[in-house]
């Protein structure tokens, strides 16, 4: 009788383990994005 009680708290602890715990919501806001212009090429030694 003692082992179907401690079978029985055994599945119940691993079924309470097993379930998914509530995920605390972040909320990211992205900070502005830097555009920056492309490289105009300037010759070989960048001196044009």
């Amino acid at each position: 009788m003692s082992k179907k009680i401690v079978l029985g708290l055994v599945l119940l602890s691993a079924l309470a383990a097993c379930q998914q715990q509530p995920q605390p919501q972040v909320s990211v806001t992205p900070g502005p994005v830097v555009v920056t212009p492309e490289p105009v090429y300037q010759g070989k030694y960048g001196a044009n």
